[in-house]
């Protein structure tokens, strides 16, 4: 019965955590527009937080990586045409004339031909990080002093860049990123990830940037200067790196540059998602933060309440105290997470948040992976992560538990 307490307790330190979490996001929105979409919503945003008209808005290249068809690339891809911004240009960047991609770029280009958009084509293999090879060929392009990394799965509102670029009229910011949001949702997998993206995801960027003071640098949405970025080595310094992303903001934070995150919300797209992607996510999510964070990353099964509040009753089996903490979670959760919903106007159906504790418990599962297993399979490569999600090619033939465990030995000591 002592064990059960102490897992009880566990659940208790988990559901406090996740308080924080919800409190975190609901300070970061306070009073702010969730910026996307709707004129009612931009025209609060314009009339509270943007720059004096007087001060010039600086020209920013646009760097927009693609491979292969994303959920609703097209409209994607238009909302970054459609930005109410006076000087910006858009590059489409892609390995492969065969990338289906490809097509969808050029009906973009095409259609806003009055628009400064560059197309461009370029295999390059600089590095093992696949998307910092797309960028290498655009960042080269590019003609701003200003660079902004935006997703091709990311939808914005037409205040996007301008309300990013307010950020750079500080000297001293180097670096901003977005909060995000999981939006769509047509299949299990993708509404799995919009929960969590809403929720884990979400609560933590806030949580780390409101109670720590740490920048939290998810790459969907990443603007900076480019003296900025040259300073820490450019592309170069993270090609073979694959959590490029935390690694720039970690580098320009050292420089003694802030890394501010935007309350501007903008919305990652997932209609369509298997169980199997949203598996192969989460997965290699947490082999990266486990590889970044080492002890911390414990922390992370400390703050999933519903799974651990179901420990006790798959080690006891169910009986009436063991099943009541588990629905006591679950349902803090769901309510939780509805919330969250709510305050960051989610367009997600309520009946769908029940799915939440499902989605918990997945996610605990896999938690345990990153520890077992060293290995990620990206765009149909395999490569060993070793300190701080540096990558190592890991050759497919001949695999076996002794070259893993050689590897592993070689990439704790590179």
């Amino acid at each position: 019965m002592v064990i059960f307490w102490i897992f009880a307790g566990i659940t208790l330190i988990g559901l406090s955590a996740y308080g924080f979490q919800i409190w975190a996001i609901r300070k970061k929105l306070q009073g702010k527009g969730i910026g996307d979409n709707t004129r009612k919503e931009q025209d609060m945003l314009q009339g509270s937080l943007y720059a004096p008209e007087s001060l010039p808005l600086p020209g920013i290249s646009v760097l927009k990586p693609l491979k292969g068809i994303d959920d609703n690339l097209f409209d994607n891809l238009e909302s970054i045409c459609l930005q109410d911004y006076p000087h910006y240009e858009i590059i489409f960047t892609l390995q492969d004339y065969n990338d289906p991609a490809y097509k969808v770029a050029r009906k973009i280009k095409g259609k806003y031909s009055e628009k400064d958009i560059t197309l461009i084509v370029e295999r390059c293999k600089k590095g093992l990080n696949p998307k910092v090879n797309n960028l290498i060929p655009a960042y080269k392009a590019s003609k701003y002093g200003i660079v902004l990394i935006s997703d091709s799965n990311v939808m914005v509102g037409r205040n996007y860049l301008k309300e990013i670029a307010r950020h750079m009229q500080d000297p001293d910011v180097g670096l901003v990123s977005n909060l995000i949001q999981g939006t769509g949702g047509r299949s299990v997998g993708s509404i799995f990830e919009n929960l969590h993206l809403n929720s884990f995801i979400m609560g933590s960027v806030c949580f780390l940037d409101r109670f720590l003071k740490t920048p939290c640098v998810v790459g969907k949405s990443m603007l900076m200067r480019k003296r900025d970025l040259e300073a820490i080595g450019g592309f170069s310094a993270v090609k073979d790196v694959l959590a490029e992303d935390y690694l720039i903001g970690k580098k320009i934070e050292g420089t003694g540059k802030k890394v501010v995150l935007s309350h501007y919300m903008i919305r990652n797209v997932n209609h369509y998602w298997g169980i199997r992607k949203f598996l192969n996510r989460h997965i290699r999510w947490g082999k990266l933060r486990w590889r970044i964070g080492g002890f911390r990353y414990f922390s992370e099964l400390i703050a999933n309440p519903v799974f651990m509040s179901s420990i006790p009753m798959f080690l006891w089996g169910p009986s009436k105290i063991t099943a009541s903490l588990l629905v006591a979670s679950s349902c803090i959760k769901i309510m939780g997470d509805f919330y969250i919903g709510r305050i960051i106007r989610a367009p997600m159906r309520s009946l769908l948040y029940f799915l939440s504790p499902v989605k918990d418990m997945i996610i605990g599962i896999i938690w345990f992976v990153p520890i077992l297993s060293n290995t990620v399979v990206w765009r149909g490569n395999r490569y060993i992560i070793g300190k701080d999600s540096f990558l190592l090619p890991c050759k497919e033939t001949g695999w076996s538990w002794t070259y893993r465990l050689t590897d592993a030995i070689k990439a704790r000591f590179a």
